[in-house]
């Protein structure tokens, strides 16, 4: 039976006409936007409480993943009225944006109805956007990088972290990095923990200088694993745990545990749309109770 190419959805109490199902979005997968969305469903439950309340930025791809992508991070026009968004004032522009939030399944559905592949959050709550409550230890190979020194500088920064009794938490970035993300009490700023992510970073790379870099200038570079501070900034975008990514083999940005971490035989492309679902029915989700976690940042020397 040939797939449905429409369809009319209730999702809490919402009329959504979901269109296009059969577009190929990763052709070479064979993935079209109908499984995009079967997936995302699928996930909801688990992926709905990483984004709640926190601003969200999208990659839409109206024609897949090999025709161009473009950023989203308003309201479009055409968006209904029970969307939601927090209102932000860039200090770069005059005008104040509305950016996107994501409070239910409905909304989530919505969106990826509207080409969005990727779903990218902010650091901060919609409550206080300047002081973040998580923390983002972005691991970059360098070219030349094995994904197994990116699992062991995973652990390395882990290790240092645990040393001031802080808890952190792997995923791997569903591209070619990894993220460790640290929860915290929104009590600080973005310049505050920007700075003390880097200063773990330059310690890091000083007692493991064949290992880890820190970031300064591009990443991506050289023969190390480079720890990007930078993303710590207020309304800089990190893959969501759970997203899609718009890569070949439909691959997501997916939470681990230290055990498989520290094992060193995963590998990204592993976690991918016809996966992570399963994954998650079997073992639920390795992050399970991070958000509950309210860490201080330590008092810088």
């Amino acid at each position: 039976m040939p797939k449905k190419t429409s369809e009319q959805m209730t999702i809490n109490e919402r009329e959504i006409e979901l269109t296009s199902l059969d577009k190929l979005y990763w052709p070479e997968d064979g993935l079209t936007k109908g499984d995009a969305l079967d997936y995302y469903r699928a996930v909801a439950d688990v992926m709905l409480p990483y984004l709640t309340n926190r601003p969200i930025t999208f990659r839409a791809y109206p024609n897949g993943v090999k025709g161009p992508g473009f950023w989203r991070r308003d309201l479009p026009d055409n968006a209904p009225d029970w969307l939601t968004s927090v209102t932000y004032q860039p200090e770069t522009r005059d005008e104040r944006i509305q950016v996107p939030l994501i409070d239910d399944e409905a909304a989530l559905v919505w969106w990826v109805d509207h080409s969005v592949i990727e779903i990218h959050q902010w650091l901060s709550l919609t409550d206080n956007l300047d002081q973040p409550d998580w923390a983002v230890f972005d691991l970059d190979p360098g070219k030349d990088v094995e994904f197994e020194r990116l699992l062991e500088a995973a652990v390395l920064v882990r290790d240092d972290l645990a040393q001031v009794e802080l808890q952190a938490f792997a995923k791997t970035s569903g591209a070619s990095g990894m993220h460790v993300f640290v929860p915290l009490a929104a009590e600080s700023s973005f310049d505050e923990v920007r700075e003390w992510v880097h200063g773990v970073a330059l310690r890091l790379a000083q007692t493991h200088p064949k290992l880890i870099a820190a970031a300064s200038g591009g990443t991506h570079r050289g023969n190390n694993v480079t720890i990007d501070h930078a993303q710590n900034s207020v309304a800089r975008n990190t893959a969501a745990p759970y997203t899609l990514r718009a890569r070949p083999g439909a691959t997501v940005s997916t939470p681990l545990s230290w055990d498989e971490v520290e094992k060193g035989k995963l590998r990204p492309d592993e976690f991918t749309l016809r996966t992570v679902p399963e994954r998650l029915k079997k073992d639920g989700d390795p992050w399970k109770g991070a958000l509950k976690l309210r860490q201080k940042l330590p008092k810088q020397n």
